[in-house]
């Protein structure tokens, strides 16, 4: 370390460090240099990125991303089994591998069961509480909530699923209640699963988040409170905003919808966007590849192909 801190004091030099989930972890080089480093954070390929090193076309891209994911060595490979095996292995010898030796945990089967857990559950809403309950229902496991909030932050640190906070937006406040987890790859959350749970919905969603977060947005789930009349009697009701984006004065507030298909379905999708009582922009993204359209409540919607390959479709809407 102190020769690389007297390489940085050298005129015209810059010095890049990385480090291994195992060994060293790149929170553990920004400390080490103590704040005269910046943590430059490298994503799996975006699906732009992927189209680009493939070759291939939208369509076909956007096919083999849902399942497989953007890791370039994996986009790289033309046969589907290959692909498999190879997310299946780095999955289970290299990802679990260092974060059980790093963290030197003795339970590396509840490990591997809250990886799967929460790959079962992206887009939903959950908490520690509700995991450990899960644990002992269906994995037969007992772990407390406090250790599997432990092991979330492991996950977190090795840069395999990010957590999502609640956020009250008419409170303008966090809740702490239920959170979202979403994985960095696709490709890697499928293997976990072996590629028999693919919710297009869902993955939809996971990828929408992780492309928000590589244009350097941050990013939360929204909650809205209305009142409505039930059977003459005035409800609450708490309404989901899918995403609150925000980066600098930029905010959108943003719906992830596999698609809009009939009245019913647009009206449940508005409804939470309709509530929100500001001036940002609203945006509904379906799967299908459509021309951006603006309804009478000013809200946006907008295809998947038109928000992952333009960088400016929010800036658009």
């Amino acid at each position: 370390m102190e020769v690389l801190l007297t390489l940085m004091r050298k005129p015209h030099t810059e010095v890049y460090v990385s480090g291994s989930n195992s060994k060293f972890l790149s929170s553990d080089v920004v400390t080490e240099f103590r704040g005269r480093g910046d943590e430059i954070r490298v994503y799996p390929l975006s699906l732009s990125e992927y189209m680009e090193g493939t070759g291939l076309d939208y369509a076909t891209a956007i096919k083999y991303y849902f399942v497989y994911g953007g890791l370039p060595q994996v986009a790289l490979m033309q046969d589907l089994q290959k692909k498999e095996e190879f997310l299946r292995t780095m999955t289970e010898v290299t990802y679990l591998r260092d974060v059980v030796d790093r963290n030197h945990l003795r339970n590396e089967k509840g490990m591997r069961e809250l990886m799967r857990i929460l790959a079962s559950s992206i887009a939903s809403s959950t908490n520690p509480t509700k995991i450990a309950d899960t644990f002992k229902s269906v994995a037969h496991l007992s772990i407390t909530d406090t250790t599997v909030r432990l092991y979330i932050e492991y996950l977190q640190n090795a840069f395999l699923v990010e957590e999502v906070l609640r956020y009250d937006i008419k409170g303008r406040r966090y809740i702490g209640a239920e959170n979202k987890y979403y994985f960095v790859d696709p490709g890697i959350r499928n293997a976990l699963l072996n590629f028999r749970q693919i919710d297009d919905g869902h993955i939809m969603e996971n990828l929408i988040y992780n492309e928000l977060r590589m244009r350097g947005y941050l990013v939360d789930v929204g909650r809205v409170e209305t009142w409505q009349t039930v059977n003459g009697q005035k409800v609450r009701k708490k309404l989901e905003v899918d995403f609150v984006v925000n980066r600098g004065s930029q905010r959108y507030y943003i719906q992830s919808a596999f698609d809009l298909h009939g009245a019913k379905k647009t009206e449940q999708e508005e409804r939470s966007l309709i509530h929100v009582a500001d001036s940002f922009r609203k945006i509904i993204l379906v799967y299908d590849d459509i021309l951006a359209r603006r309804d009478e409540y000013g809200i946006v919607t907008i295809g998947l192909k038109q928000f992952l390959t333009d960088v400016n479709a929010l800036d658009l809407a």
